[in-house]
Parts: structure tokens; sequence; C-alpha cells
């Protein structure tokens, strides 16, 4: 079996049985073909050659030219791909298995403050048909916390107006339900019966946000859309999608959120991945310390 052959078959199973998003699957492939050029270089066969001590030589050079976190992502993606391989009966042992993925530093999520991103708010033109639907994709980011390859896949019939709740198909075609306030739901509301319209023209499209085209808005293109907002508001601050989705999570713990409902929000498998914002919440409560107290303030 050749590399072509071995791609095309986990293609299928990633898109297929796993259900990852477009912009998941590329970068799969992107780390799977980095190993396929480095056994290129060096003569060391194809993909389904390769041997434990290989393995380590290759995790050896990722060591030459990329961060810690970028080195375990690679070593992951081509772990699965060989896990995979294991699974089909191709391969007897995986030769990525046994390599250790290496520490990284554990930063704390980026989020901004309620009032910055009020005056974010604030600063979007909303007299256009393109502010409009700019407004509610941060609103809708922001109000609640879906990744930004979910929002892309919200439909027209996810909404339910009656119960303000929105089905979000997550990551490995696991859905959940979120709740969608009452300034939220009447936004959705009133974009799908006037903007949405606008931006549709004459085409048919089932989804519920859209770019200029009528076409359903891929990643990039919200992406694209918050960098504008950014740039057209005058602020310094940088953020992206999932600036957004950490930002909903710390305002509702520091609002006296429970964990568990964060967890089920977010859509997080474990626990585990949610704690992280209690370390922000301690954060920003030793930070509110340091300023406010008499004794910690003087030199």
């Amino acid at each position: 079996m050749r590399n072509v052959e071995v791609l095309e078959r986990f293609k299928n199973y990633i898109e297929s049985e796993k259900r990852y998003s477009d912009y998941t699957s590329i970068s799969y492939f992107d780390d799977i073909h980095n190993l396929i050029n480095f056994l290129d270089k060096e003569q060391f066969g194809d993909i389904l050659t390769v041997s434990p001590r290989i393995a380590r030589f290759y995790t050896a050079t990722l060591h030459e030219n990329y961060s810690p976190k970028s080195i375990a992502r690679k070593i992951s993606s081509v772990r699965s791909l060989y896990n995979f391989l294991v699974r089909e009966d191709v391969l007897e042992e995986n030769p990525f298995l046994d390599i250790e993925l290496p520490k990284q530093e554990k930063r704390l999520p980026k989020f901004i403050y309620p009032e910055e991103i009020e005056s974010i708010f604030k600063s979007i033109d909303t007299s256009s048909v393109l502010g409009t639907r700019n407004y509610l994709i941060l609103e809708f980011l922001y109000g609640t916390g879906v990744r930004v390859s979910e929002l892309c896949n919200v439909k027209l019939n996810d909404i339910d107006y009656f119960q303000n709740l929105c089905l979000i198909h997550g990551k490995g075609s696991k859905d959940r339900y979120v709740p969608l306030h009452n300034r939220l739901i009447n936004e959705i509301s009133d974009y799908v019966i006037t903007t949405r319209k606008d931006l549709l023209k004459t085409k048919e499209n089932k989804y519920l946000f859209l770019n200029h085209h009528g076409d359903n808005i891929t990643p990039r293109g919200i992406r694209m859309v918050i960098n504008k907002v950014m740039l057209e508001s005058g602020e310094s601050l940088k953020i992206s999608p999932h600036t957004l989705r950490h930002t909903f999570a710390t305002h509702l713990l520091n609002n006296g959120a429970d964990l568990r409902s964060i967890q089920e929000l977010l859509g997080h498998s474990h626990l585990s991945s949610t704690q992280i914002y209690t370390k922000v919440s301690k954060e920003k409560l030793k930070e509110s310390y340091m300023q406010a107290h008499p004794r910690a303030k003087k030199k």
C-alpha cells in the first residue's frame, strides 16, 4: 500500500467516522505530510516502513525547528494515523506509541474584560447589512462560547425560538444544546427576517450565518470578520474567536456559574479541560487584591 492509499483511507476515517471539521482535518494532514517529507529527505521509505528507531529520530529533528506545543501536536497527529493503521490490521504496532511528548508550559487562556467587550460592540456600525451580521457573529460567540467551526455549522432549524436553545454540532459528532439569552434570540430572529434575506439574495442556504455571496460563512471568514471589527474599533486588543470562547467561560465563572455547567456549555469531554478557568479566576482575584489592599500597594 502506497502513501497515497494510506492517506485516502485515513482521510475517509477522520471525516466520515470521526466527523472532524475541515480545519482539524487540514491540521492533521499538514503534520502527516511533515513526516512524509522527512522520510523522503532521509530516504527512509514510506509511512508503512517507519520503525520505532525512525520515529525517535524524526522526533529529535522536530526539536530543532518547533516549539514543544507544535511538536506535541505533530506527534499526536501521526500517532493517530498509526493507531488507525493498527486498528485496520495494516500494521502490527504503532512506531510512535512510546514516544514521549515534550512537557509544555500551561498558558492561561486569554480573555477580555466586560467593559472591553462592551466597547467593541458599541464600535460596530449596524446600519449596514454586513455590520448587522458582524455584530450578531460576535454576540453569538460571546453569548454561547461555541467554537468557530460550530458557529459555522449552525443551521436555521437548529434554533429553538420557543425554548431559547440552539443545537450545536460539536467535535466528534457530539451534539449539545446551548441556551440563548433573550437579547440574543431576538437579534437572531431579526437577522433571519431581514439581514439574512439581503445576504441570501436568490440563493437557497440552510445555514444561519452567510457571507456576502450568500454562501455559508467559513471559519476563515469569521476570523476575517473579527479582525475587521477590531481594526475599525480602534482597540489595541488582538482577539480571535477562541478569545471570545475563553471570555465567555471566564465571565460565567467570575459571576458564580459552577464548573460542571460551564463544562457542558463548552462541550468539554473532561472536567480537567474546564478547570483551567478556575486558575484564570484566581489570577484575577489575586490581581484585584494586590491593587486594592492598602498594605499590598505599599512598596
